[in-house]
């Protein structure tokens, strides 16, 4: 199960348990409350610590692409026809700013990185 999976499914778990406890809290059952508080809290750490996971591996994956030796932004025409480009210039990764990588990188256009100038 990937990273993005893993978040889902702990969030309704989480979502599910807050359900659960707002109808205990309306039952006013102690034992219940307790049960849940203490699952969601655990749900909780696990939901932190898959994001610590997920932006780490996004980090790695930006200083990968940030030590390719050339960059450059690509034009609007290079963007139209992407799978020319692709085949032209031999391992090209290009990164748009609104992806997670992109917004890691703190990049403001979509940029195309290679280990050779294109």
């Amino acid at each position: 199960m990937n990273l993005n999976e893993e978040l889902q499914n702990l969030n309704n778990r989480m979502d599910k348990c807050q359900r659960k406890l707002a109808a205990a809290i309306q039952r006013d059952d102690k034992v219940i409350i307790k049960q849940f508080k203490d699952e969601l809290l655990s749900l909780n750490k696990k939901t932190q610590n898959v994001k610590h996971r997920k932006s780490s591996e996004v980090s790695v994956k930006g200083k990968d692409v940030k030590s390719l030796a050339f960059n450059r932004v690509l034009t609007k025409a290079e963007q139209a026809d992407m799978g020319k480009l692709k085949k032209s210039v031999k391992d090209l990764v290009v990164v748009h700013p609104m992806t997670a990588l992109g917004r890691s990188m703190g990049i403001k256009a979509v940029t195309g990185f290679a280990p050779k100038a294109f």
